[in-house]
Parts: C-alpha cells; sequence; structure tokens
C-alpha cells in the first residue's frame, strides 16, 4: 500500500488594520495631569526607536475639567539622550496661573477632551478616596532560598465595608522610577470585600522595556530603600489595567483564553484616562 500525500502553499493577505490613537492619561492627588498621545503600531510592523519617535501625536488640543475649572494642557518634547529620539507629552502650561494650581483631589471627577484635526475623544475618571495599607514590612520566604539577600514585600490592608474598591499598587527602589507590580497590580474586594488581609505579598516592579533578571525578578535586596505606591482607582481603570495585565500575561500560552482590552476612552481611541488617589509609604529594608 502506498500513502501519497500533497502540499499546498496558503498565502493569507492580513489587513493592516486602521491607524488608532493611544492614549495614556493620569491624574493623581496632588499632582497634575500628564497625558501621552500615540497612534496605534501595526501588528507585523518593524518596531526601533524610529517609528516609536513618529508614533507621537502633535498639536492635539487637549483639555481636562474638574466640573468647575477647565485647562488646556501644553505639548512638550524632550531629548532622551538616544542619538536625538525625542518623547513627546501634554501637562500643564507651567506659564498659566490657573494651570498651575489645577491638581488632583479625591472625590473629584475629572474629564478629558482630545482633538486631532477632525476627530474628538473623552473619558472621565475619578480619584477615589484613599484607603492605604495598615503597615509594610519585608521578610524572606521559602521561596527566596536560593537568591541571596532577597526578600519579599508585605502589607496588611483592611478593606473598607463597601463593595466596589480598587486598588493598584507601585513599588520604586532606591533611585528608580516608580513601576508597577512585576506580575499583577491591581486588586479588587469582590472576594474580600470589608475583611482584613493580614499578610498580603507584593512583588517588586520593574522597567518592562528592558529584559529582567528572572533569578531576582519581584524581589527586593537588603540595603534597598522601597517606597510603595498605594492607589485607590475607579472601576474603569481598574478593568483596563486588569485586562492589559492578564493579556500581557498570557502572551505564548496557548492554553489561555484570548481577552480584549477594556478601555475607557470614547470615539474610537485605545488606552486610559486613570485617577489615583496616592498613598506613599517608605521603608529601608534592614537585616
Amino acid at each position: 500500500m502506498v500513502w501519497l500525500s500533497c502540499e499546498k502553499e496558503v498565502d493569507i493577505d492580513l489587513d493592516s488594520g486602521a491607524t488608532k490613537l493611544v492614549v495614556d492619561g493620569q491624574i493623581e492627588t496632588n499632582g497634575y495631569p500628564f497625558v501621552i498621545l500615540t497612534q496605534s503600531i501595526g501588528y507585523f510592523s518593524k518596531v526601533d526607536l524610529q517609528t516609536l519617535q513618529n508614533s507621537f501625536v502633535h498639536d492635539a488640543i487637549v483639555t481636562v475639567s474638574d466640573g468647575t475649572k477647565s485647562i488646556r494642557l501644553k505639548e512638550y518634547t524632550i531629548d532622551t539622550g538616544f542619538i536625538g529620539n525625542k518623547f513627546s507629552f501634554y501637562t500643564i502650561d507651567t506659564a498659566d496661573a490657573t494651570a498651575v494650581s489645577f491638581k488632583g483631589e479625591e472625590e473629584k471627577y475629572y474629564t478629558l477632551d482630545i482633538q486631532v484635526g477632525s476627530s474628538s475623544y473623552a473619558s472621565v475618571t475619578k480619584i477615589p478616596s484613599t484607603k492605604g495599607v495598615d503597615s509594610v514590612w519585608f521578610k524572606k520566604s521559602n521561596e527566596d532560598a536560593n537568591v541571596e539577600g532577597a526578600v519579599l514585600m508585605y502589607v496588611k490592608y483592611v478593606d473598607p465595608d463597601t463593595l466596589g474598591n480598587y486598588a493598584r499598587y507601585f513599588t520604586k527602589r532606591n533611585s528608580e522610577l516608580f513601576y508597577p507590580g512585576a506580575f499583577n497590580s491591581t486588586f479588587d474586594d469582590q472576594i474580600i470585600n470589608g475583611t482584613t488581609i493580614d499578610s498580603l505579598g507584593l512583588f517588586a516592579g520593574y522597567d518592562k522595556s528592558k529584559e529582567p533578571n528572572l533569578d531576582s525578578l519581584g524581589y527586593f535586596f537588603l540595603g534597598d530603600t522601597v517606597t510603595l505606591k498605594w492607589c485607590a482607582i475607579d472601576k474603569g481603570t481598574y478593568k483596563f489595567f486588569s485586562t492589559l495585565e492578564f493579556a500581557t500575561g498570557s502572551v505564548g500560552n496557548p492554553f489561555s483564553s484570548p481577552v480584549n482590552v477594556t478601555n475607557n476612552i470614547s470615539g474610537g481611541a485605545l488606552g486610559v484616562w486613570a485617577g489615583y488617589g496616592v498613598q506613599e509609604t517608605t521603608r529601608i529594608i534592614l537585616k
């Protein structure tokens, strides 16, 4: 018996899809509104520094309102130091006294309006009242036995007895910037509503633009000065970051379910306009 088989070459022409506006905006307690606008990049596009620089959206009309005052944000461009590569963003006009006094306040709603050419986009976020952590400490767990000097952060958190509290955390180590938690930075209280978590482990954040050291990922080390930035967020902000982190964490996993990242920007844009009610706690890790 002879078995024969044949192969047929199939070419699939994938559409590049329409380019969309991508919004990365935030306002936090006692902070100024800060917005980055870019254009989406095709999945199969070549991505390099020039591509990223060309993706920034310039000359947009960006306004933020708290229901009483409204300010127009100013575009700034700074040199990143990478052979002329530049970074653009929108924030307050420091020469405008009204804008300088416009800072985030708890329990206020903030509306973001964006005009790019003939297209309009909008979003609303709230800075919730901050219910921070009660205490912060560091200890070595059994899983850390083979990592010299490594410790994990733990916190005690008492959840309010009203359902619908959401949080996101960031960590800062020594002179680094604040980075969201390594694996999951967002929490809700659907299961823990009104209860106390006596020992919640939090992983150190890291710069996701760089390849991480897997041996030390998520750990802090003896001698580090660590600041925890615990933020109360609204539901829209939570849904964006929780779905984004799930989608990012499932890349390459053939058994994971697909998930659409939930945006809170109207008008067909992608991204988020996020309000943060902030509590910061700093500790030095001693022996």
